[in-house]
């Protein structure tokens, strides 16, 4: 739960200076350092970085009374606005547990880390 923390805190930080891709600087080096399994490192970069953009989207949600999200169901012919907030999260989870992944997965391979499997 710390590498999730960790991770959503340092992507939020550099996303306020950076654009949206940054997040794979702290996932890279926090998934290398701190992953314990791959699925692990995949999980917990799912979890903060799915659970940061979700809470950054239903912020903006929220913000202006769900404008946003419903003229964008409607520009991708989706059914209901919470639909929008789910891919998003979605995309933001997948993101965010493919770069602890590769961070976890390099760090094994050159610089020997052992695997807890």
């Amino acid at each position: 739960m710390f590498l999730a923390l960790l991770l959503a805190l340092t992507a939020w930080l550099l996303g306020l200076v950076f654009p949206w891709w940054s997040l794979a600087i702290p996932g890279l080096i926090l998934g290398g350092r701190l992953g314990k399994s791959g699925t692990h490192a995949f999980g917990y970069g799912f979890l903060g970085i799915g659970g940061l953009w979700f809470l950054l989207t239903l912020t903006t949600h929220i913000s202006n009374n769900g404008i946003l999200t419903e003229r964008i169901a409607n520009l991708f012919s989706l059914p209901h606005p919470w639909l929008v907030i789910l891919i998003t999260v979605l995309i933001g989870g997948l993101a965010g547990g493919f770069t602890t992944l590769t961070g976890y997965l390099f760090s094994d391979t050159f610089l020997g880390k052992k695997t807890n499997q």
